[in-house]
């Protein structure tokens, strides 16, 4: 099975279970926030890696309630590794740095915090809180901070429900032609 079978497969697989707290599914949730990057002109790296942030939640076993549990999956560490070796850094950095997006945003942004969900707030804590002003700076001298950024303001957006947008299927021709540009690299 080839990488992007195998991720349509997750989302089938996995995908239709309530994303962690939230009123959508875990599929719902990456179509939504894949959507509002290709509405916003993103490229076509940013926009598979907004489909497929959080698909460290869909390769390991753990539960729903991980949150609730007081457990941090650490999903965008696995996601990322997983997504390195087929899309490279591009997709795969922020990814790795989308968590990290949300403590930085919280850090330097106060109505961002005032604008998370419960859910978010809960995930927060468990994965330490806003930065500080060191890991500010730090975070700023990361490649792919300014796209985790942007990722994960569409990644707080994409939570609502019943919302209509296009399907697995429409971003399988991105996913390929961000394959062949890596696979040419």
């Amino acid at each position: 099975m080839n990488v992007i079978d195998r991720i349509v497969s997750l989302f089938l697989d996995k995908g239709q279970g309530a994303y962690f707290g939230e009123a959508v599914t875990e599929t719902e949730h990456a179509l939504q926030t894949a959507h509002q990057a290709e509405a916003s002109g993103a490229g076509n790296e940013l926009i598979a890696a907004a489909l497929l942030h959080d698909v460290g939640h869909l390769l390991h076993a753990l539960a729903e309630d991980l949150a609730e549990k007081g457990i941090d999956g650490r999903h965008e560490e696995g996601g990322a590794a997983w997504l390195e070796r087929s899309f490279g850094p591009a997709v795969a950095g922020p990814v790795r740095l989308h968590v990290a997006a949300k403590r930085y945003l919280c850090a330097v942004d106060p109505a961002y915090s005032a604008e998370l969900s419960s859910a978010s707030r809960r995930s927060l804590r468990l994965q330490g809180g806003p930065f500080s002003p060191d890991e500010v700076r730090r975070f700023e001298q990361e490649p792919f901070w300014q796209a985790a950024v942007a990722l994960r303001r569409w990644d707080d957006a994409a939570k609502v429900p019943g919302l209509v947008v296009p399907g697995l299927e429409h971003y399988r021709p991105l996913l390929e032609v961000v394959l062949l540009k890596r696979e040419d690299e």
